[in-house]
């Protein structure tokens, strides 16, 4: 119907195909694709043009990076030795096990094969897992530090079991003498993610820096630059050839003010009390030697120190961590006086003719509580007497008379509440009593009375050993101040000479020559009829020093009070500084033994021992003992603290009775009769 319709009204004509119409429309369209095709060929002929020849260096330098793959060197690290030569810190050859994880695979897979071969300890694993989880599976991760002898055979053997595991040869410090240069040298440690920021894309080569002590303080000198090899690899990764090299810059050797055999004999000299002392050359501020005890062994911090050892160092309630000649400090006690007696003549509060009456019990006017003297009564007391005498009513008298902000002002001109510059990182300033400070410190006024005590180096005060063998170091050298330092020469490659190190600026603290030799003479003959005449008997050569109790609890009343007499914890810190020979100082010393009891019978005898080892030369007895290799010293320290976790055998002894026997009972009560006071 619908075609019927077209017809009759003309719509259904029929079209007849025009073969030129769609010619024309093909050649068109042909031209349209063919100038496509030619525009797109000459853009790809622009383009490898612009490849080939315009960017051609460009790409041939990324082509050369992905086939030549630079190999960090890291140098060697810098010697540290002491003042003759001998060698005190070190490096000695060691191999790591190096992982790239993504070749290596889960560890779950190679770990109970790996440790059939090498000692894993769990710590190890897990410091492994942390490391891998959420780092980019390429970045080579360390395993284990120092594989001993017979693991490296092993795994030499068997590497090809384990594909993305590395034998890297490195150099690990390595310290000789182990505790006894432990707070002056400090120990190297593994690189953490701050040390990664601190130094930077440059050293990332870098696996140890250092933590504390010289090692710390003299990092960028120590470690050197990094060198590369150039090494060429194929399409695996797998090295060809090496191409060339940039140098490694070796680190810096360091040689030190310190003496091994005075260091020695002043450890000795301690024996088994815990404290520091600084011994100084008061001519240039060389240090001789310093300690700090007890101590620890740093060849166990160089790759990293088990957990149990490290919380065995950390839970001792002596301390062996903590640096006391750098951060610790107290009250100097009557170390103090020859400084004080100073800064009175040099201030005009008194002069050389001044002296006063002690009665033993000084008063503020208007006041009814006495401060008491060791003494009952020294009577007449000049400046010298007042020294080798220890008398206290002369200091509390002389304080109260200076003021409080006078006595602040002296004490910091020598050198007391700031830090020495020792090139020791983290120094403390200490403390110089003062309104200022107590009001910043507790918010309260300052009274008389802490002036008074402020004049026999008690109450606010905190000094250290540096900073004390600093002061009397100005006194012996005739008012010229030096700054302590235990750096003395550098040499930059074994084959260069050694260069000194620029002395310190020094400071003059007094160039009054009369008042400087009324302060000598009263430090010399505290060791002739004073209070450290019996430390001096027999010496062939003179001496001068002062005696210093540091009390760590109060008299009661108007009590004398034994400290030897008192728990150990609570017994006075003892004291002493001194130089020799009198007429031409060539050592200052300032020693804290701590809970020691008197300063003339504990601190004193030390103090000898090591002027007798310097100016006698005579070799320390015992002497320096060489520690065996790391790995040696941390299977020894892990095997005794195994023992130690061990549980006490059980015995097959009959029981015994609790209930407490005749005697028990008459020891009991014996222990529980509190002892008298010695006189």
């Amino acid at each position: 119907m619908a075609d019927l319709k077209r017809l009759l009204t003309g719509n259904g004509r029929r079209h007849v195909k025009s073969t030129t119409r769609e010619g024309e429309l093909f050649r068109e369209r042909a031209l349209i694709a063919m100038g496509v095709v030619v525009l797109l060929t000459v853009f790809l002929a622009l383009w490898y043009f612009r490849l080939q020849v315009l960017n051609y260096s460009h790409y041939q330098t990324q082509s050369t990076q992905n086939s030549i793959r630079p190999k960090p060197v890291v140098p060697g690290r810098g010697l540290i030795l002491d003042r003759n030569g001998v060698i005190l810190a070190q490096n000695v050859p060691a191999f790591r096990l190096d992982v790239t994880p993504f070749r290596a695979g889960p560890p779950d897979q190679w770990l109970p094969a790996l440790r059939a071969r090498v000692a894993l300890t769990d710590e190890e694993v897990e410091n492994y897992r942390k490391a891998i989880k959420g780092s980019r599976g390429f970045k080579i991760v360390t395993l284990k530090e120092r594989l001993t002898e017979d693991e490296i055979a092993r795994m030499s053997s068997d590497r090809w079991r384990f594909p993305g595991m590395e034998l890297t040869p490195y150099m690990q410090r390595y310290y000789p003498y182990g505790n006894l240069f432990a707070h002056v040298i400090g120990y190297v440690g593994r690189i953490d993610e701050k040390d990664k920021e601190k130094l930077g894309s440059e050293n990332s080569a870098l696996s140890h820096i250092g933590k504390a002590g010289l090692e710390r303080y003299y990092e960028d000198l120590l470690r050197g630059k990094i060198g590369f090899d150039k090494i060429e690899t194929n399409v695996d990764g797998r090295p060809i050839r090496s191409l060339g090299r940039v140098p490694a810059q070796p680190g810096v050797d360091l040689r030190l003010s310190i003496d091994i055999n005075l260091q020695q004999a002043m450890v000795n000299a301690f024996g088994d009390h815990d404290g520091s002392a600084v011994a100084m050359d008061p001519r240039t501020g060389e240090i001789l030697a310093m300690v700090s005890l007890p101590a620890y062994n740093p060849n166990l911090f160089v790759n990293g120190i088990p957990g149990l050892l490290y919380r065995e160092l950390m839970d001792n309630p002596s301390r062996p961590m903590f640096n006391r000649n750098v951060l610790g400090g107290g009250p100097p006690g009557s170390t103090i006086k020859p400084l004080v007696a100073l800064a009175g003549l040099e201030s005009g509060q008194i002069d050389l003719n001044y002296r006063v009456f002690s009665t033993g019990e000084f008063f503020i006017p208007g006041q009814r509580r006495g401060y008491r003297d060791a003494h009952r009564g020294s009577g007449w007391t000049d400046i010298k007497k007042s020294i080798w005498d220890s008398v206290n009513f002369f200091y509390y008298k002389l304080a109260y008379d200076m003021g409080i902000e006078k006595l602040d002002r002296y004490m910091q001109e020598y050198g007391f509440g700031q830090a020495t510059g020792v090139d020791l990182s983290g120094e403390n300033k200490g403390v110089v009593p003062s309104p200022a400070y107590k009001m910043k410190r507790s918010k309260e006024r300052w009274y008389p009375g802490e002036t008074v005590i402020s004049g026999i180096g008690q109450g606010y005060w905190v000094a250290t050993m540096l900073q004390l063998v600093q002061g009397i170091g100005a006194i012996a050298n005739d008012g010229e101040m030096h700054r302590p330092h235990l750096v003395w020469q550098v040499r930059a490659g074994y084959q260069k000479p050694w260069v000194s190190v620029a002395s310190p600026a020094k400071k003059r603290i007094s160039s009054n020559k009369a008042f400087l030799d009324v302060i000598k003479d009263g430090m010399h003959l505290t060791m002739v009829v004073g209070t450290g005449a019996s430390l001096a008997r027999g010496a062939p050569y003179s001496m001068a020093g002062k005696t210093g109790t540091a009390q760590k609890v109060s008299r009661k009343g108007s009590a004398s009070m034994n400290p030897h007499s008192l728990p150990l914890h609570l017994r006075h810190q003892a004291l002493f500084v001194g130089f020799a020979p009198v007429e031409d100082p060539q050592i200052v010393i300032a020693v804290n033994v701590e809970h020691g009891g008197y300063g003339a019978s504990t601190a004193g005898p030390i103090a000898r021992k090591v002027f007798d080892a310097w100016l006698l030369q005579r070799p320390a007895d015992p002497a320096p003992r060489l520690e065996p290799a790391p790995d040696e010293i941390m299977a020894a320290e892990l095997e005794r603290l195994a023992q130690s976790k061990q549980p006490a055998p059980v015995t097959t002894e009959p029981a015994k009775s609790t209930e407490p026997t005749k005697s028990t009972k008459q020891a009991a009560a014996a222990a529980a009769k509190p002892e008298e006071p010695k006189q």
